[in-house]
């Protein structure tokens, strides 16, 4: 049995939502309940950007579109709409949705953990060349990236002492921006600006407060890029003794993370790798961009997971194919009809052998092919709708009062007489005739 769950809008976290999920969401819960299975479809129309993949693949023909070009320019609705007495709940929404805004468990299990089911292969992973730094997390437009740096702090390896007197200077030119010294002492002060896909970097200068800094040396031995100079009171091979080594962690939110490559393509030391779930083409058609007006549309810029479109000065819009994870949210978005993009290979997990595996490759065929393989049902038989008949209007009887006061008297009777377990029991029990006999035999000593 499916049901359609309520509308909700909610706060959220990987422990007490299934499957885990982003901070904010606005979901539709979809149920089935078997014998075998409890199956929870959660679809959040706020992380849907419209791409239309699952419209494509769904075997059922139980998603379909909705008006993506006003949603795309500010409309606040639903991307896809499912219809729950289509759905077969198959997971295959949920398997090759590209920003993970259709979610399936299965008896309490995220469908992407399941190894019975293929879904989209793709991720982020870091290498060792990795420092870890601030870069990619501050550039990152899905902020999925989180740094966790733990090396002790300035203040507390050598605090602060007034008076002292001497000079700085931050080489430029071997300066990558990578934020390490600002979070080791607060002299230090970066200048953020917002990254866009033609200008990564999340920082545009480091600046050093004088005020704050007391020329104790320690950030020279610690620069990462020996970027630093500074002359002072110190002793350098007691600072190098005492100077922390730049440590920490970095994790990826895969809830988060579309894959767009910023993180790859920003960080200096190429510590960062990223797998697409697609590869293919995207391309501008000219002659229908004389009607594009990408400062008062935006389509394209809102409904891009991976915030790959600019406004160049020599052209009127483009888009740095680099970052493209060829999802078509913007081509379906393009009220000009100025984009296409085709996919040409999506990477997948492996095929197990299963009862659906068949209809799955056809899933997966479709998401190059754009054309879903679904049964022949031409020759299926189909019966006429019967004409609903028209039923005479209902006439009622004359009712005369003292009949009707006569029975209510003995309704009355019988009523207070039902209450009485002996008569209940020679009703449900005994012969018609001899239960009758005693209902009565009551109703007469009553």
């Amino acid at each position: 049995m499916a049901t359609l769950g309520p509308w909700k809008s909610t706060t959220t976290s990987p422990s007490n939502s299934p499957p885990s999920g982003w901070c904010c969401r606005a979901t539709f819960l979809y149920n089935q309940k078997t014998a075998k299975s409890r199956k929870l479809l959660d679809y959040d129309y706020k992380r849907c950007n419209g791409c239309g993949i699952c419209i494509e693949i769904c075997p059922k023909k139980a998603i379909e579109a909705g008006p993506l070009i006003e949603i795309a320019t500010g409309l606040d609705a639903p991307p896809v709409i499912i219809d729950h007495t289509k759905c077969s709940f198959c997971g295959m929404c949920a398997a090759f949705c590209p920003v993970k805004s259709v979610r399936m468990t299965v008896n309490d299990k995220d469908i992407l953990d399941l190894q019975e089911f293929p879904h989209l292969d793709s991720g982020v992973v870091f290498n060792n060349k990795c420092l870890p730094c601030l870069i990619c997390k501050k550039s990152c437009p899905e902020e999925a990236i989180n740094v966790e740096l733990t090396f002790p702090k300035k203040e507390i390896l050598a605090p602060f002492k007034e008076g002292k007197n001497g000079e700085i200077t931050v080489d430029m030119e071997k300066c990558t921006l990578c934020g390490a010294c600002a979070e080791l002492c607060p002299a230090f002060v970066l200048v953020e600006k917002k990254a866009k896909a033609d200008d990564l970097m999340p920082f545009d200068d480091l600046l050093v407060d004088k005020t704050k800094c007391d020329y104790c040396g320690i950030c020279v031995p610690f620069c990462p890029e020996d970027a630093i100079k500074v002359k002072g009171d110190f002793d350098e091979e007691q600072i190098k003794k005492i100077a922390p080594k730049l440590a920490g962690s970095i994790r990826v939110d895969d809830d988060k993370c579309t894959r767009c490559g910023w993180c790859e393509a920003v960080c200096p030391y190429d510590a960062a790798e990223v797998t697409k779930p697609f590869e293919g083409e995207i391309s501008l058609i000219d002659a229908k961009l004389k009607g594009c007006d990408p400062v008062g549309c935006h389509g394209c810029f809102n409904v891009c997971p991976s915030k790959a479109w600019i406004i160049p000065v020599d052209k009127k819009i483009d888009v740095v194919r680099d970052f493209c994870t060829y999802c078509g949210a913007c081509e379906k978005a393009c009220h000009v009809k100025a984009i296409g993009v085709k996919r040409t290979k999506a990477k997948h997990t492996e095929m197990m052998d299963t009862p659906w595996a068949e209809d799955w490759k056809k899933a997966i065929i479709c998401l190059t092919a754009k054309e879903r393989k679904r049964p022949d049902v031409s020759r299926t038989l189909r019966v006429e709708k019967a004409e609903k008949k028209i039923e005479p209007e209902l006439i009622r009887p004359d009712v005369n009062p003292d009949f009707r006061k006569l029975a209510d008297e003995r309704i009355k009777k019988l009523s207070s007489l039902m209450d009485n377990k002996n008569v209940r029991r020679a009703w449900e029990k005994k012969e018609p005739a001899a239960a009758l006999a005693e209902i009565k035999k009551r109703i007469k000593t009553d």
